[in-house]
């Protein structure tokens, strides 16, 4: 039974075995594969056809140059006065005269030499007396000085930015430092370190870790500890290096500069 195809015309046979096979229902089913498999066809392409549609319309689009649309504007120009030619030119205008005196040298006049063949040549206190030129314009010492080229702004001096980076201690030129050196130092925060009592209480000792940055002008600034101790000592070991006296500033290219700086203050109890 498994074997058995139930779509198979012959099977339409026997249904409409005894009955009227003129009749609608036999022929729709005798061709209803057909027609399903051409509707499913023509479904198919259909579907195809709406899908890929709008990419063809987009492509013609993208590859036909757009039309440049040319706005024309009509401008009206309106033609020039008259000219009356009764209205005489304008005069020419001298110009100033100048700072200094100016002698013009207009070019030599050549004669034939029909016209000067029989004449002697100068002598040297003839053309002591000679005039060099035709004329001789007179400067005016009061006149306006006037500069006929393009004034320019003349060079202009760089604004000179201030040097506020914060330089490694290990990196500058001349490395900042206390006055009378590093012994001076720990000589000043031993004499200025007030042992804190919880500390001293619970026998904390120990160092702690700072960093500051030393200024143009030798202030120490932007305290900060890095490693903590506890007790009040942080505290403490700030307060020290805020009333420090100024350190002599690092210099770099020959100008003091920002530097930073890390130092330990050591806490020990005496015993």
């Amino acid at each position: 039974m498994s074997k058995i195809d139930l779509f198979r015309k012959e099977w339409l046979d026997v249904v409409f075995e005894n009955k009227n096979k003129a009749y609608g229902a036999y022929q729709l089913r005798q061709k209803n594969s057909s027609t399903t498999s051409r509707a499913l066809l023509f479904a198919s392409a259909a579907f195809i056809l709406l899908f890929i549609t709008p990419r063809i319309i987009s492509m013609i689009k993208g590859a036909l140059p757009e039309e440049e649309v040319v706005k024309q504007v009509e401008v009206a120009i309106q033609p020039p006065p008259p000219v009356d030619p009764k209205t005489p030119p304008p005069p020419p205008v001298e110009p100033p005269p100048p700072k200094q005196d100016q002698v013009k040298f207009p070019p030599p006049i050549v004669k034939p030499d029909v016209e000067v063949r029989d004449q002697e040549p100068p002598q040297i206190e003839d053309l002591k007396k000679a005039d060099p030129g035709q004329k001789t314009i007179a400067g005016d010492p009061n006149a306006d000085i006037v500069i006929a080229a393009p004034v320019g702004e003349g060079p202009k001096q760089a604004a000179v930015v201030e040097d506020t980076k914060v330089y490694d201690f290990v990196s500058i030129e001349t490395p900042p430092g206390f006055p009378g050196g590093i012994e001076k130092f720990y000589a000043y925060v031993g004499k200025s370190i007030k042992y804190p009592p919880m500390a001293a209480e619970n026998n904390i000792q120990g160092k702690v870790f700072l960093s500051f940055v030393v200024e143009k002008n030798g202030e120490l600034t932007d305290i900060h500890v890095d490693r903590k101790l506890g007790g009040g000592t942080d505290e403490e070991a700030v307060r020290v290096l805020k009333a420090s006296p100024r350190w002599t500033p690092g210099i770099q290219n020959g100008k003091p500069v920002r530097v930073k700086y890390n130092i330990p203050i050591s806490f020990t109890l005496s015993q």
